[in-house]
């Protein structure tokens, strides 16, 4: 099992995380942040990737750091759980609609962090600023060092288009996770 268990404590957050790449889906979700709990379990559901986590921060300042921080831990959980990435697929990909909104994930995990994101809307989803995001799965992309392209190709609905960017994430993340074999998916001989 591709397991991991992180805690990070700082002045503005604490969280607890626990992953299991070859889960089922299941999922304990505990943040101050409605939405995010409902990403999360989406991400879980979808992904068939078992989530536990426990997560408080100065949310009556604003939600920027606690939802970049869990991106920060969520990344660290793959980036660890994946260990040398011995055997897995490598690349995913997804395409999934919800409603109006169409999002496209492609994903590399080849150790080479960067993140493409062309969500060309701006706005909020109760109180949260969607841009928040993109710093959320920044902080993935750095920890979890994979290129990460999220394209929305259209959408009005922001809780739509958000919610389709996270569905989209965690397949492709299931895809590229996959075990197809014993060798590093690389040319090079690493990752």
């Amino acid at each position: 099992m591709r397991v991991a268990r992180l805690t990070r404590k700082t002045k503005e957050t604490e969280i607890e995380m626990e992953i299991n790449l070859d889960g089922q889906g299941v999922n304990e979700i505990q943040t101050p942040i409605g939405f995010l709990n409902h990403m999360f379990e989406l991400f879980s559901f979808h992904g068939g990737i078992d989530l536990k986590i426990k997560a408080k921060g100065d949310t009556h300042i604003d939600y920027h750091h606690l939802i970049e921080d869990t991106g920060i831990v969520l990344g660290n959980c793959i980036n660890d759980a994946l260990s040398d990435r011995r055997g897995i697929k490598r690349y995913g990909f997804q395409s999934i609609p919800m409603d109006e909104a169409l999002a496209q994930v492609s994903l590399d995990i080849g150790g080479r962090p960067f993140l493409v994101y062309n969500v060309p809307f701006d706005g909020y989803i109760k109180d949260i600023d969607i841009a928040l995001f993109e710093e959320f799965f920044r902080a993935i992309t750095i920890n979890a060092k994979i290129n990460l392209h999220i394209n929305v190709l259209y959408g009005k609905d922001f809780h739509h288009i958000i919610e389709a960017i996270f569905k989209a994430f965690a397949k492709a993340l299931k895809d590229a996770t996959k075990v197809t074999g014993e060798t590093l998916p690389s040319t090079k001989g690493v990752i």
